[in-house]
């Protein structure tokens, strides 16, 4: 009897162990863009892990089906901890204002990890979030959490 029983729950916890690492892993690989009917952005990077001192693409996409306009060359990046404190915007070209992201087009920008200030970042959680505006002057914000490890 005694047997049987653990055959029993030892069957119970590995279909249980199963089903719950399918659903972390369906949790973990949650999707950046998705494309959408009216004004949206998406904030996409190649993967949510770093390793300290590795190149991080950002790419920003109009995921919406219309035209977005930002107030700068930046396209309304920033990269804050997760105390929202600011630690890299991009570079701003006067040249270049109120640039215009079109529908399903995208902008590619690439961050080496370092600070506004020179210095590097330290290993932690960080908030990758883009701002602009439809036609009609309504905000669209989107953000990203990545997290850079030794």
């Amino acid at each position: 009897m005694l047997a049987k029983s653990l055959v029993v729950f030892i069957t119970i916890g590995v279909i249980s162990g199963l089903g719950l690492g399918v659903y972390l892993i369906d949790l973990k690989n949650t999707s950046q863009l998705e494309f959408v009917d009216g004004p949206s952005i998406s904030v996409v990077t190649e993967k949510t892990d770093f390793k300290r001192g590795e190149e991080i693409i950002i790419r920003i996409v109009n995921s919406g089906t219309t035209p977005l306009i930002f107030s700068d060359s930046s396209y309304g990046l920033r990269i804050t901890g997760l105390s929202g404190i600011l630690m890299y915007s991009p570079w701003v070209s006067a040249e270049e204002i109120n640039p215009i992201l079109e529908p399903r087009s995208e902008i590619e920008f690439s961050w080496n990890q370092i600070k506004n200030d020179g210095d590097s970042v330290l290993e932690g959680l960080y908030k990758i979030s883009a701002k602009g505006m439809d036609s009609q002057g309504n905000k669209i914000e989107k953000s990203t959490t990545v997290t850079i490890w030794k």
